[in-house]
């Protein structure tokens, strides 16, 4: 008897329906074609022992399984509960009447019972968009899967749970959820908070201004002036996601099974903070089995890079890639997989490797050799792509010691989401650009042209630092942010004025352009 049941195979974080065609006839051989990996190829002896343990015997038959199409690599152990509930309706076991109108995903213990897997939100959403009545997952997925509306899903904990459902034994209820109350309600839930920082408004100011544009941001100063307390606050400020947005940064946790036991929609940002030991693989993502990389957990949020120069330098250079196209293509021999990556890249870094170089107060101890040394660590192009660039400086004691709380991240993140607004209008019919930061040279040249004065000061900052032309595309993009803050609609000099001085690095006493003589001022004082 030839039986056909439904899966699916996920290929970035999207789904790919599998037809499962289960073939029993007189014999006692057990084939299993279409490219199935070892895992696939182990559920053999894991459905034998499922269905022992729950009173089921595997058939005495010749069963030859083909999961279509034929050329797509099956891998890992979600094949389980498919391949099982196959063999048992071409032997007869099962009611074969209902097997068409669902999609079956799941890995199975010896005892029967369903683990879960990953990438359940990208099935569940090509099931529903096949026209599948339903879909039966592990129970613990079946929150993960039930985001999605106009599909029915069942989360089950055993075998015969399933095997009961078809034999028309035992209903199984469908799992709801309110996805809008659920996302809308955590939105604004935050631990930390910007009124629980003293002083620093440069940097809070720059903040605001990298988030309302979605502007690369890079903090540098000495240990201790509250580089990474910062930064850590900056998703509190961010514009809410949108239920789009959410859906596809939920779909790349899913494949990458980030999800958790209470798997639902991603309601906020994603805030990445990678040890610096991390490798490129694991940064880009890919791997034998291609997973996405910390760039792609980040998508629609911040990805934070602590101690920078720390990173190795091969780690750091993949990423101007992704800065620029806000995607990463993982090349292999069997298969090409892209993921996205639109992140707001966050950095931090000390200036020199004692940490006190340019300190007010604190004596250097580096040699001119290791400040420079230590600085290119950071390469010209990678630097280039980071568009504010921000010394962190010591708190007075004056300021440390007054307990009046600053200015909320509500507050602040009020004129965020209103020059959000302002972008999103004004990029409306342009597909793929919604903020300042994402803006290509014939929208430069659009929408944020300085005036005559703007030009000018422009110019003399060009000369007088020797920017690069993406520099000055940078320095645009941030005024034009700026503007959008003041609800201005040209940029005028004062904007202009206030991203060239976001461009610290491109003084002459820091990063690539550290001059060697004022070094040797420095060390002589």
């Amino acid at each position: 008897m030839l039986i056909k049941v439904f899966g699916a195979a996920v290929q970035g974080i999207d789904a790919t329906l599998i037809t499962i065609e289960v073939n029993s006839s007189r014999g006692c051989m057990f084939y299993l074609v279409g490219l199935p990996d070892s895992a696939v190829k182990e559920s053999h002896q894991r459905i034998i022992s499922a269905l022992q343990v729950n009173g089921y015997r595997i058939p005495t038959s010749n069963i030859v399984i083909n999961m279509a199409p034929a050329d797509i690599r099956k891998e890992g152990s979600a094949y389980d509960l498919p391949l099982a509930i196959g063999i048992l309706a071409a032997s007869e076991i099962i009611q074969p009447e209902k097997l068409s109108r669902y999609l079956l995903m799941g890995e199975l213990s010896l005892d029967g019972s369903l683990q879960p897997i990953k990438g359940v939100l990208p099935i569940a959403i090509k099931a529903r968009e096949l026209g599948f009545e339903g879909m039966i997952v592990p129970q613990q997925n079946a929150r993960e899967a039930a985001v999605v509306n106009n599909l029915k899903v069942y989360g089950v904990g055993n075998i015969k749970e399933v095997i009961e459902f078809f034999n028309g034994k035992q209903e199984l209820n469908p799992t709801f959820i309110n996805t809008r109350e659920e996302f809308y309600a955590q939105q604004t839930d935050f631990d930390l908070d910007f009124a629980e920082v003293k002083g620093q408004e440069n940097v809070k100011r720059a903040l605001e201004v990298a988030a309302a544009g979605s502007h690369n941001v890079l903090l540098i100063g000495a240990p201790g002036n509250g580089k990474s307390m910062l930064a850590k606050r900056l998703p509190s400020i961010l514009p809410p996601l949108s239920l789009g947005e959410s859906l596809e940064t939920t779909k790349i946790h899913s494949v990458a099974g980030k999800l958790g036991k209470d798997g639902g929609l991603i309601s906020k940002r994603p805030f990445r903070d990678p040890h610096h030991t991390i490798s490129t693989v694991a940064m880009t993502g890919g791997g034998s089995f291609p997973q996405p990389g910390e760039i792609s957990l980040a998508h629609n949020g911040i990805l934070y890079l602590d101690e920078l120069p720390e990173y190795q330098r091969n780690v750091l250079e993949v990423l101007r890639q992704p800065l620029e196209d806000r995607k990463i293509t993982v090349a292999r021999i069997r298969c090409n997989v892209e993921y996205p990556a639109s992140f707001m890249l966050v950095a931090s870094m000390n200036p020199c490797p004692c940490g006190y170089y340019n300190h007010p107060t604190k004596a250097c101890v580096c040699s001119p050799g290791q400040v420079q040394k230590y600085l290119n660590r950071i390469s010209g192009p990678l630097l280039d792509r980071i568009d504010l660039q921000i010394e962190v400086t010591p708190l007075p004691f004056e300021k440390m010691a007054d307990n009046r709380p600053g200015e909320s991240s509500a507050t602040i993140r009020e004129r965020v989401i209103r020059a959000r607004q302002i972008q999103e209008e004004r990029y409306a019919d342009i597909p793929g650009i919604y903020c300042n930061a994402q803006m290509n040279s014939k929208l430069l040249a659009l929408h944020a042209r300085p005036d005559d004065k703007g030009l000018t000061l422009l110019k003399n900052a060009m000369n007088r630092l020797n920017l690069s032309a993406r520099a000055y595309d940078r320095i645009l993009k941030v005024s034009r942010t700026i503007a959008d803050l003041e609800g201005c609609q040209s940029i005028q000099a004062v904007h202009l004025a206030e991203a060239i001085g976001y461009r610290n690095l491109d003084r002459e006493d820091w990063a690539g352009s550290v001059s060697y003589t004022h070094l040797r001022a420095h060390e002589t004082d």
